[in-house]
């Protein structure tokens, strides 16, 4: 009996799968280009891009680069 409940739960796990999979691939599939090509700016805007530290001096304590203090 033990068999039969793995194999039963193996199988409502698969179907599941399956109709989880074959949503999201009509979801893609109905998407205009516009859609995707914002989408993928938002997400490019999200992250962010590299700060700009300004200058660089070598730390030798740190033995690193620091951003440049400015004394004046």
């Amino acid at each position: 009996m033990p068999p039969f409940i793995f194999l039963a739960a193996a199988g409502v796990g698969l179907y599941a799968g399956y109709k989880l999979l074959s949503k999201l691939v009509a979801q893609a599939q109905t998407e205009s280009p516009s859609e995707v090509e914002r989408r993928r700016r938002a997400t490019a805007a999200a992250k962010g891009g590299p700060k700009d530290l300004g200058e660089l001096e070598w730390d030798e304590k740190a033995g690193a680069y620091k951003p440049r203090q400015n004394s004046t």
